[in-house]
């Protein structure tokens, strides 16, 4: 079963047991991965859904860092609900010793040898850990290997 099935299941099943925030998490997703399917004109793949969740997530914790700097920790605590929701489509995080492995093999494949060459690294990084890790963090991690 495809990863968008998958997400309408879990939707029907949302709605049969009247879970509110868990119905409106998943239909935010199911829109947004509608609105790029119409967008581009394509069906997306499990891949590119991932895409999207991913960037639904990262919408998440940004919003959860304004609303607390607000003082809204109500609105907070929803985002973080949804978040958890929505990281269930996620697949299994990588370690920090596994992200470690690839970026460093990224360094060496690529040549790279300072800044200038993140680009490269960040290419084959992001191909091996989409959605299995926060891509800041792993840019983060880039710029003090090829800084140092």
């Amino acid at each position: 079963m495809s990863l968008k099935n998958l997400i309408i299941e879990d939707m029907k099943d949302a709605m049969r047991a009247g879970d509110k925030l868990r119905l409106g998490a998943i239909r935010m997703a199911l829109a947004a991965i509608k609105q790029k399917e119409v967008d581009e004109r394509i069906t997306l793949d499990d891949e590119a859904v991932l895409s999207v969740l991913e960037k639904m997530l990262k919408q998440r914790r940004e919003s959860i860092t304004q609303f607390r700097d607000a003082g809204r920790e109500d609105l907070a605590k929803r985002e973080e609900a949804e978040a958890e929701i929505l990281m269930a489509y996620m697949p299994e995080p990588l370690a920090e010793a596994e992200l470690e492995a690839i970026v460093k093999a990224a360094i060496s494949e690529t040549g790279a040898e300072s800044m200038r060459d993140m680009g490269k690294v960040m290419a084959i990084v992001k191909a091996q850990a989409q959605g299995r890790a926060d891509m800041s963090a792993v840019s983060a991690r880039v710029k003090s290997l090829l800084g140092s």
